[in-house]
């Protein structure tokens, strides 16, 4: 399947098999996927911890429970608990250090480029430190790494979808992650139990309204030919709302016997 296609068939998949579990191999693919995402600087610090539900222990199942879809994180057989470690902040001089000697950094002589890295380069990155501890642009990288992560989930055949909580501090306390770090987003992962469209393609706000072309204030002209083009490669599904999705719906609380106490 092209890229495309996963990419345009990639729903949160809220309703999964309960009873089914998620092969090892699986979950180590989806951690391969993230570990290869581009980071700032090489730094790399989002971090995840697989949780097999059979396998946690109740203070966690507890602290894992969220306060509005609740029942999600009850059906996955798997949740992985995604978080940012900012420490690893502390270890950038060595990550630029190994990007020059691999050739992915600047332009000269190794030796001119080592000796511009260790009395230029690394010492304005450590007056950065502070900044690049804090929220911000290593919160977008691990996103690159969770999107990656979710994408081979499909390829793979698996359903996720990505939650909120509240107790994120609770969670890596009980997961033992090191002082620091951040939570990031729950995800759960299961086999599939709703149909891949999930109820069809979300609404979308307008595409011009959205990008831009050298100023915010132009927007990118779309091209026609170019949606055609990715609609015929199923970059595009079915918009919602699909004529089955409500009897869908009710086939699914009544099988997982699920009590919402409003929308789901």
């Amino acid at each position: 399947m092209e890229l495309r296609e996963v990419i345009g068939r990639r729903r949160s998949i809220r309703f999964v098999r309960p009873y089914q579990p998620v092969e090892m191999e699986k979950l180590q693919m989806m951690f391969e996927a993230a570990r290869l995402a581009s980071h700032w600087g090489n730094v790399q610090t989002l971090c995840g911890v697989a949780v097999v539900r059979d396998q946690a222990s109740p203070e966690l199942l507890e602290a894992l429970n969220a306060v509005v879809v609740g029942w999600q994180l009850k059906l996955a057989p798997v949740i992985i608990v995604w978080y940012l470690n900012p420490n690893l902040v502390d270890q950038q001089p060595d990550r630029l250090r190994e990007l020059v000697n691999i050739g992915a950094l600047g332009f000269g002589p190794i030796e001119k480029k080592k000796e511009f890295l260790e009395e230029k380069f690394i010492p304005i990155f450590e007056g950065l430190k502070d900044m690049l501890r804090g929220p911000g642009i290593s919160e977008i990288d691990c996103g690159q790494g969770i999107a990656q992560a979710t994408l081979m989930a499909y390829e793979l055949g698996l359903g996720t979808c990505l939650l909120a909580t509240p107790n994120g501090e609770k969670i890596l306390k009980i997961l033992g992650a090191p002082e620091g770090c951040r939570m990031l987003l729950l995800q759960t992962v299961g086999y599939p139990l709703e149909h891949w469209e999930a109820g069809g393609q979300r609404p979308r706000l307008p595409f011009e309204q959205r990008f831009g072309l050298n100023t915010a204030k132009v927007p990118f002209p779309r091209s026609q030919a170019v949606v055609e083009e990715l609609t015929r490669d199923k970059m595009f599904t079915r918009p919602a709302p699909l004529a089955e999705r409500e009897k869908e719906l009710e086939y699914l609380q009544r099988a997982l016997d699920i009590k919402p106490p409003g929308l789901i």
